[in-house]
């Protein structure tokens, strides 16, 4: 059996972070299913298809990498892909409260699908896609942060 594991996130843009991790875990898995969520709490600037699109260019190099929406529980997404893995990443501390939560609440839905832990890389500790979207709308240089077509895709956002 094919062990497909999902990367899930909203991914409003997606950094060099999260393409840090979805690297990493093609490494590992054979099959790597990037899962764009619909997240009713949060207001994104990007559209679930320009955020598919994004996602897409940057991880065409990959070819073990799908990328997918869902606007459901993350649990019934990977139930749905047949994934048994969904690996999170992990920038700080504060994170790792919150992982938590959601990490029991899927093991309370489903106790057969594993989530595996990535920390980032140190240079990426910081990186949220909040902070580059804030960065960006003033002007201010992104290009260490995220590839360059989501550069070039913030620049015609905020314009």
């Amino acid at each position: 059996m094919t062990k497909i594991a999902v990367v899930p996130g909203s991914f409003d843009p997606i950094t060099n972070g999260h393409l840090d991790i979805i690297e990493r875990a093609a490494k590992v898995f054979p099959e790597v299913r990037v899962a764009v969520m619909h997240n009713s709490s949060k207001n994104p600037l990007f559209t679930v298809e320009e955020r598919i699109d994004l996602i897409r260019q940057v991880t065409a190099k990959f070819p073990n990498v799908l990328v997918e929406s869902s606007s459901g529980l993350l649990i019934d997404y990977a139930h749905k892909a047949g994934a048994s893995v969904i690996v999170r990443g992990l920038r700080a501390i504060s994170d790792f409260e919150y992982e938590m939560q959601i990490t029991s609440m899927n093991r309370m839905l489903d106790e057969s699908i594993e989530t595996f832990f990535v920390m980032t890389k140190n240079q990426y500790s910081f990186l949220s896609s909040s902070i580059v979207k804030e960065v960006s709308k003033y002007g201010g240089n992104i290009s260490a942060l995220v590839p360059t077509v989501v550069e070039e895709a913030l620049h015609k956002k905020f314009q």
